[in-house]
């Protein structure tokens, strides 16, 4: 059965989506951008702030659902510019320091509102 997961703690979805959907003991994230689950604003700054927004908002949807970090399976990493991927992978290290789970990285040619990085992520107990 197929369970539905929402927090305040991270953004609502903008769109016709949820932020998170479990079914069969794995748990699928939709892509989350660097907004502020409080504010509903971007982050802006630089692609290590918005990387660590982006990342805390997947950690909060994890929590919500009952899981953690180590629970994630696969990553998939929308970059607005390949350029950033250095930086990218300076903060998402910290997030992952060890068993880091299996990523793809790409360049796309335009994220929602104009964002640098969009990460979506599977995990499972």
């Amino acid at each position: 059965m197929k369970r539905i997961i929402k927090t305040t703690k991270a953004p609502e979805a903008i769109g016709p989506y949820n932020q998170a959907v479990e079914h069969n003991g794995i748990l699928f994230i939709s892509g989350q951008i660097p907004l502020d689950p409080s504010s509903g604003n971007i982050i802006e700054g630089t692609i290590k702030e918005q990387t660590k927004q982006v990342l805390n908002n997947i950690k909060a949807i994890l929590e919500a659902a009952g899981y953690s970090l180590s629970d994630i399976v696969k990553t998939t990493c929308y970059l607005s510019d390949m350029g950033l991927f250095s930086e990218m992978n300076k903060v998402y290290s910290g997030y992952f320091p060890a068993n880091s789970p299996a990523r793809a990285t790409v360049e796309v040619s335009r994220l929602p509102k104009d964002v640098r990085i969009e990460i979506e992520a599977i995990a499972m107990h």
